[in-house]
């Protein structure tokens, strides 16, 4: 694409939702499938769609997230005329700069964006799971002249009031936009995947900032102002797998659904791989008496429990009639003797004690990070 996109993921939530899951970290660095973050889903897109400049925004608990971006050189952003940039608050001579919303953190960072003068700008969100051709996206946005392009999904009309919803005409344009509405008139919702060409975004969001307009969120204020200003604004349709983790609920489904051998991720498409800072570690152990079925198991483990339709991410621990059942283990984690754990998430570095039963049958259950369910044994 020449360089000529700039790609910002949004990624500095705190994500509530997730509980104990983000109470130390934010939630795009939040672990997925054993080998990932959620956030390597937005970057691996980037990295295979051509994009060699990609800004991440952070703001809630970085450090974490930070350490694991680092150059970028996971994604191969870390070459001559390309690279992955933290971007900060910060403070300035008029005062702190915290990021009020999503287009406003936009706006605190102009002075980056205007360093690399791109013609568009992709703003994508760092919390969920899917994959996208953002060059196929850019190239709808060029045939339609557009000033703004809006991914959208398809979703079922009883759903539809959980997301903003793109009301359009046969061409596709946007003619209305509801937030959450009641009554829905369509089912196309947005992703929070758009495209803007940058001088005419910049120049509204100069301008608002001036005249004292609230113009801090995409989907409550610039959307809007588009619409109202007659600008050319239409959607990209977006067929495939997609999941907003923003629960325990959907982290848990996603993570299930993932472990399918034809997850609809298409996970094992080599054409278009999904890449991460893996940890380095050496190969797992199954013990002779384990038993292992329908999981996924990653490098460093020990398994002498059993272990069924579940995800055991780096260096886990299972000892000795440990049992394990739809469930999703985070890296570090020791699962004691005799423990008992069904549907449930377990954060990264956590013990279970021996003995310990943990059961997310009616609802699943989460463990924190670094948390101790029981006494451990010190032996």
């Amino acid at each position: 694409m020449k360089n000529e996109m700039l790609a910002l993921i949004l990624a500095g939530g705190q994500g509530t939702r997730l509980g104990k899951l983000t109470q130390n970290i934010a939630k795009p660095a939040v672990q997925f499938g054993g080998r990932y973050r959620i956030i390597d889903f937005a970057l691996s897109n980037c990295a295979n769609s051509g994009i060699n400049n990609v800004g991440v925004i952070t703001q809630y608990q970085p450090l974490v997230l930070n350490s694991h971006i680092g150059n970028g050189s996971a994604w191969g952003l870390d070459g001559v005329d390309s690279g992955a940039t933290i971007l900060q608050p910060y403070s300035a001579t008029e005062g702190n700069r915290w990021f009020q919303g999503t287009s406003h953190a936009i706006y605190q960072n102009i002075d980056y964006i205007d360093s690399l003068n791109p013609e568009y700008v992709l703003i994508l969100s760092g919390d969920h799971i899917y994959k996208m051709d953002y060059d196929e996206m850019l190239q709808t946005h060029k045939d339609n002249l557009a000033s703004l392009t809006v991914a959208v999904i398809d979703v079922p009309l009883k759903e539809a009031s959980r997301f903003g919803i793109m009301n359009t005409d046969s061409n596709d344009r946007i003619v209305e936009f509801e937030e959450k509405p009641a009554h829905p008139k369509s089912t196309k919702a947005s992703m929070g995947i758009y495209i803007f060409n940058w001088a005419r975004l910049r120049t509204m969001l100069i301008d608002a900032e001036k005249n004292n307009v609230e113009m801090s969120d995409f989907g409550q204020h610039v959307i809007p102002a588009y619409l109202d200003g007659g600008e050319r604004v239409y959607t990209y349709n977006f067929q495939g797998y997609w999941k907003d983790v923003g629960t325990i609920e959907s982290l848990w489904e996603a993570n299930m659904e993932y472990i399918a051998v034809d997850n609809a991720l298409d996970s094992r498409d080599r054409s278009w791989k999904i890449y991460s800072k893996n940890l380095i570690a050496p190969p797992n152990f199954i013990t002779a008496d384990a038993t292992v079925k329908d999981s996924l198991v990653v490098d460093g483990c020990f398994v002498a429990g059993t272990v069924e339709h579940s995800i055991l991410s780096t260096n886990v621990q299972v000892k000795e009639g440990a049992e394990i059942k739809d469930s999703f283990i985070m890296s570090g984690v020791k699962i004691g003797v005799g423990a008992k754990i069904t549907r449930a998430i377990i954060g990264e570095g956590a013990i279970i004690s021996d003995g310990v039963v943990i059961d997310g049958t009616g609802q699943v259950q989460v463990v924190g990070y670094n948390e101790t369910v029981g006494v451990p044994n010190e032996n």
